[in-house]
């Protein structure tokens, strides 16, 4: 498999490429511009998959992505990004995009999209295209103000300790705040928080 990681960010660029070629992708090239990406492809053939960070020089929104397709002969190219927003996501993908990878996504998950990806599927991270993205004005400050309790590993006794609430009233909280953040559980809905820097 080979893929090429377009990304203006040294350690970005490096810390890719090394987890994908410890993890068995053959050939893995790695340049700084989107310029840099489309000479590559033309010189020496397109790629399985090539990953372009969004906010790159000469990227241009998702100008950039189109001129990559054509320059990869119309083979997998994806949107990788700092910024996980679910309108950019479906925006990318309605415009070519092979997927959209997040930069905060684990190295595992990474390497499966990757993989995925190259294999002409479509990828999006699941947990914030299922619904809208779960934001602060979405929580009353009582929710909030839980859910800080939640980040850092408070029992419900601890947290309505801290609040001077009954510990029934914080059960009631968490319940409501796993269904805002379409989380399973107590230690999902932190995990969410911290993920989107909700706290």
């Amino acid at each position: 498999m080979r893929v090429l990681i377009a990304d203006d960010h040294d350690l970005v660029r490096e810390a890719l490429a090394s987890f994908l070629q410890s993890e068995g992708v053959v050939e893995v090239v790695t340049v700084p511009t989107l310029d840099d990406a489309i000479r590559n492809a033309d010189e020496s053939g397109s790629f399985d998959l090539v990953l372009l960070d969004y906010n790159m020089p000469g990227m241009n929104g998702l100008e950039g992505l189109d001129r990559m397709i054509v320059a990869n002969d119309r083979r997998p190219v994806a949107i990788l990004s700092g910024n996980t927003s679910r309108a950019l996501a479906e925006q990318a993908i309605r415009a070519g995009a092979a997927g959209f990878v997040p930069k905060t996504m684990s190295s595992r998950s990474m390497v499966s999209a990757v993989r995925f990806m190259a294999a002409g599927e479509i990828y999006a991270p699941f947990n914030f295209m299922q619904s809208a993205e779960p934001s602060t004005s979405t929580l009353s400050q009582r929710e909030t103000e839980v859910l800080r309790g939640l980040t850092e590993g408070k029992s419900n006794k601890e947290i309505a300790r801290v609040l001077d609430l009954q510990e029934v009233t914080i059960k009631l909280h968490v319940k409501t705040l796993s269904r805002k953040l379409n989380a399973k559980n107590r230690t999902h809905a932190a995990m969410i928080a911290r993920e989107l820097n909700l706290i």
